[in-house]
């Protein structure tokens, strides 16, 4: 759990963090509780990396590096 908490912090979930604590504020400053439920579920999605979809439900594993060993290596064809 600390793990996914923890790691893998991008700027799209920092961003979706600030646009949620950003909803609360606003709505302490209105009062109105359902917009603070609304703004308590979306930062608890970047806090602990769910989607829609679940968590990890739309997952993409980190691209891996290219060993120079694969390098591509093309003939002249006339």
């Amino acid at each position: 759990m600390k793990k996914m908490i923890f790691t893998n912090w991008t700027f799209m979930r920092f961003l979706r963090l600030g646009m949620g604590i950003a909803i609360i504020v606003q709505a302490f400053m209105v009062k109105d509780m359902l917009f603070g439920f609304l703004g308590l579920l979306l930062t608890a999605m970047p806090v602990f990396n769910i989607g829609c979809c679940g968590t990890q439900g739309c997952y993409m594993p980190p691209a891996k590096e290219k060993k120079s060993e694969d390098e591509i290596i093309y003939e002249e064809v006339v």
